[in-house]
């Protein structure tokens, strides 16, 4: 009867836990959920005082590469992909009637949402572009938002009035976690600081970080506040580095700040042969090569003259089109590294860095990195998802007046581990149906040149690396835990994306079974209690019908 007991057991905790937070919200005062002990079994967490937070949220991977949370704006449930190479959040709304809004839902401006504010009657208008030449645009409001169980009243966001950026599998916008002096809105509007950054600056989270776990075949998660101890083992193997800050562009401002989440590439390698990097702006960039970490980006690029030399280590490899793809044989079993720092090296495995294979070449695999011209930002490398995947990141804030912006990284790739052999790589790309439909050249292409662009910062007013800035960061209410002065990883606040169960099997013996928290089952676009909006249903599981599918995933004994 152990298996009843645990169901009953947790039925009751739950609807509990319900009824207290229900009553909570009646009487407003600070919801609670499974926390300590159970504590860190929560899908979407948020510890109990009314100041501080911090929650964990299910990832998921769309079919475009991208990576979507399901959060909250006034109570209405949307997807929106995560990025950490812009600042600004946005959703589709009912105003927007292009082809690439009407797929997904929207924003529902008919309806009168007790959270939302206008903005100067709707007037104050924003467009924002991005990299691959598409661009969103509409009008600045307010909404309360809520992620992973963290909530912002108030909050600025993007309502979007007319788009051609493609939106695939219900995503309805872009939630980005970027530095404020990338932002459009915050231009546009007094005091509308992006999500991530107004969460800082009023100090609302435990400590101003957030954590990211993503994988390819399973749902990762994004921590607010915390780390996600279900993946980071030994907070004392995570590599920090310190976010390099910028001049200001134009006259923007008078002083240097934090525009990109971006770190010093110290070198990269490919099975051991490793390479110094040849930065684009040796001068202003103190002769270091940039890196920005984006999770918005579904790939890896670099600098010709960097990328030209790396795939000189692998034998047979040529530039196929003016894109800069390169190609490889598809039987590589070279492994790929990155390092930040003196002796930190993050490994890519083949099933990491490889695309796939060209439909009319099946042996030469397409691979990442592409190559990119130069850049006026001074950014040579774009590390996304393919390299993200090999490591849980932590993205801290800054504290003003006492702690730069830093990256930890832990590794998830094991430096050490054998190759991986040829069956293992045809494997996974026999799983994810990888052959590109593209026929290659059947002539070598010579490397383009380029003529580089003037730097776009403003370096009269110069920028120090690992600069602590008097403001634009977290509130300096917060304690330094990974400032210059030393680091105490072990002292961040932790969250947990997975929770382990008591299961008895057809033995009769007592094992334990662990799962991981999933996207709930919510509706899309519509708001409580109404339905005058399209709607598209989440497949999924929430946290509780997650536990009693894994309770049910055993063998019970009566």
């Amino acid at each position: 009867m152990i298996w009843l007991v645990t169901v009953v057991l947790f039925l009751f905790l739950n609807f509990a836990l319900q009824f207290e937070n229900a009553l909570a919200a009646t009487l407003n005062l600070p919801s609670t959920s499974l926390q300590d002990g159970p504590a860190l079994l929560a899908g979407q967490a948020s510890n109990s005082t009314a100041l501080n937070a911090y929650g964990i949220s299910p990832v998921s991977l769309a079919s475009d590469g991208t990576y979507y949370v399901v959060l909250q704006a006034g109570q209405i449930s949307f997807r929106a992909a995560l990025d950490t190479g812009s600042a600004d959040f946005w959703l589709t709304s009912t105003e927007c009637t292009t082809s690439t809004c009407t797929s997904v839902p929207r924003y529902p401006l008919t309806y009168d949402s007790p959270t939302f504010v206008p903005i100067n009657n709707n007037g104050t208008t924003f467009s924002v572009d991005y990299a691959d030449g598409t661009s969103a645009s509409g009008f600045v409001a307010r909404e309360t938002v809520e992620v992973a169980n963290v909530t912002l009243a108030n909050q600025a966001f993007g309502v979007v009035t007319n788009s051609n950026i493609t939106l695939v599998d219900e995503v309805s916008g872009i939630l980005g976690l970027g530095f404020s002096r990338q932002s459009e809105i915050s231009a546009r509007a007094v005091n509308a600081t992006p999500f991530f950054s107004t969460l800082a600056q009023q100090g609302i989270l435990d400590y101003p970080i957030f954590g990211l776990s993503l994988t390819r075949n399973a749902t990762g998660t994004l921590a607010l506040g915390a780390i996600d101890v279900s993946v980071v083992q030994n907070a004392s193997e995570i590599v920090w580095n310190e976010v390099m800050s910028f001049s200001p562009v134009g006259t923007q401002t008078n002083t240097s700040g934090y525009f990109f989440w971006a770190i010093p590439l110290s070198s990269f390698a490919v099975n051991g042969t490793q390479y110094t990097p040849q930065p684009t702006y040796p001068g202003p960039l103190y002769n270091v090569s940039i890196a920005l970490l984006d999770v918005g980006t579904p790939g890896l690029y670099g600098p010709y003259q960097d990328v030209t030399r790396l795939y000189s280590s692998f034998p047979s490899s040529r530039l196929v089109d003016d894109s800069g793809q390169w190609v490889i044989p598809c039987d590589s079993s070279a492994t790929m590294s990155f390092s930040f720092g003196a002796g930190n090296s993050f490994v890519l495995e083949p099933t990491d860095y490889i695309i796939g294979p060209a439909e009319g070449n099946p042996d030469l695999c397409l691979s990442w990195p592409k190559a990119s011209p130069p850049s006026a930002d001074g950014v040579d490398w774009l590390l996304g998802t393919p390299f993200l995947r090999t490591v849980y990141s932590i993205w801290s804030y800054g504290i003003d007046s006492q702690e730069p912006p830093m990256i930890g990284l832990y590794p998830r790739n094991n430096a050490s581990a054998p190759v991986q052999p040829f069956a293992v790589v045809q494997s996974s790309l026999s799983s994810e149906s990888a052959t590109i439909a593209t026929t290659l050249p059947n002539y070598l292409l010579a490397t383009p040149s380029y003529t580089t662009p003037p730097y776009a910062f403003n370096t009269s007013v110069p920028a120090a690396y690992g600069e602590i800035v008097q403001s634009e960061l977290a509130t300096s209410t917060y304690s330094p835990l990974i400032g210059a002065l030393g680091v105490n990883a072990t002292a961040l606040p932790q969250v947990s994306g997975a929770y382990t169960l008591l299961v008895t099997n057809s033995n009769g013996a007592v094992v334990t079974s662990t799962s991981h928290i999933s996207q709930p089952s919510v509706t899309l676009g519509v708001p409580p209690g109404w339905s005058g909006a399209s709607s598209l249903s989440v497949p999924g599981t929430g946290l509780s019908i997650s536990m009693l599918i894994a309770l049910a995933a055993g063998t019970w004994v009566l």
